[in-house]
């Protein structure tokens, strides 16, 4: 998934060629009025009608706006919630494909691009992509190379949450989550690219490395882990940090954010060695039968309204700057939602492997084996 391009040196390579990702000029003028993040009905769009079938992430849109869009246009909004981006990759390759639009991440984007599975997007319809920050374009252009196929929607870090009345010394590491002391309070992501990245991160060696000796020795290093492991989680380890019941954990900023409002004794910090800063973006598959109520979406999405409106809903980083122009002081000077560029220096994307990502996953059902899963 993740070559280790740092995300301050991405920045600045892809600027040069940067003029040709198809970008409308950024609008970062700040109303001073208290933001209204209702939808004004008017002539914003005219009735589309038919249906619009969406995949999409669990709770990863506030379902409110699926209502103002479906009034608004006329259009029939039919919502299906994916568990995985593999689970997503399989459906859109199926022949009877029925999906209008989606919302992959940044490596399998790269992937559905190799595979000729999405159309371009056409900007002329989606005048809001003016409200994406310069920063957010520079970097989804490196797995959609003049962006394209795609527009960035929600963006995050991968981290250690810790609770800071069990943990009583610095956290700067990935060390920390092999450390004895702390035996039945970790949890590990229930993920093979994020935790084999973090073991790999935590050895010195690439995220998407496709060296076969390093990605035995990360396994290895999670073998190892296993007995100091309070479980293997996703969305479990959320109400496992609130109330106490673990010290350490690998988890998303997004959810972090929502713990740590929880229970104050939380914090959230990204390793000195480096992490994830991941992106999903919305697509357009070829085989999209209302091309123009998808653009639309997209469109409708990117308000800056909208967008600081869905943002507050699902609490992940927004890369709209015109939304975050309207957010308060909560999110924009809240490091874990809206982490500083010398900390995303450390950070960067997943990639696609190509096949070598069987060897990724050989590695993982070893290490679930080993688990007893």
């Amino acid at each position: 998934m993740k070559k280790i391009f740092a995300f301050a040196l991405c920045i600045v390579m892809l600027l040069a060629s940067f003029a040709c990702a198809q970008k409308p000029a950024a609008n970062t003028e700040k109303s001073e009025e208290e933001p209204d993040y209702s939808f004004a009905n008017g002539d914003q769009y005219e009735q589309i009608g038919g249906t619009l079938n969406i995949l999409n992430w669990g709770e990863y849109i506030d379902p409110e706006l699926i209502t103002l869009f479906e009034e608004e246009t006329g259009v029939k909004v039919n919502y299906v919630e994916m568990t995985s981006n593999e689970e997503m990759l399989i459906k859109l390759r199926s022949a009877d494909n029925p999906y209008d639009m989606c919302f992959p991440s940044d490596y399998i984007i790269e992937k559905l691009i190799k595979d000729d599975l999405l159309q371009p997007l056409d900007l002329s319809k989606i005048p809001n992509a003016k409200n994406i920050a310069d920063r957010m374009y520079e970097v989804t252009n490196t797995f959609d190379p003049g962006n394209q196929y795609s527009l960035p929607y929600m963006w995050g870090t991968l981290g250690i949450l810790f609770n800071t009345k069990m943990v009583d010394e610095t956290v700067d590491s990935w060390n920390i989550l092999w450390d004895e002391k702390y035996s039945g309070q970790i949890w590990q992501y229930d993920s093979i690219r994020d935790a084999l990245a973090v073991s790999l991160l935590r050895l010195g060696y690439d995220m998407n490395t496709q060296n076969p000796d390093e990605v035995a020795q990360a396994k290895e290093e999670l073998i190892k882990q296993i007995p100091l492991l309070k479980g293997c989680g996703t969305d479990n380890i959320r109400a496992s940090m609130i109330n106490g019941k673990a010290a350490l954990a690998v988890i998303y900023a997004g959810d972090a954010i929502l713990c740590m409002e929880e229970n104050p004794d939380l914090a959230y910090v990204i390793p000195k060695e480096g992490s994830n800063v991941w992106f999903d973006n919305v697509v357009i598959p070829k085989t999209a039968k209302n091309v123009e109520a998808a653009h639309a979406f997209i469109n409708f999405l990117n308000d800056a309204n909208l967008a600081a409106r869905n943002t507050e809903f699902i609490y992940y980083s927004t890369p709209n700057q015109g939304a975050m122009d309207l957010l308060d002081e909560y999110f924009t000077e809240n490091e874990v939602f809206n982490p500083s560029d010398e900390t995303l220096a450390r950070c960067s994307v997943y990639h696609d492997l190509g096949t070598f990502i069987e060897v990724y996953n050989a590695a993982w059902d070893e290490f679930k084996a080993k688990m007893g899963n």
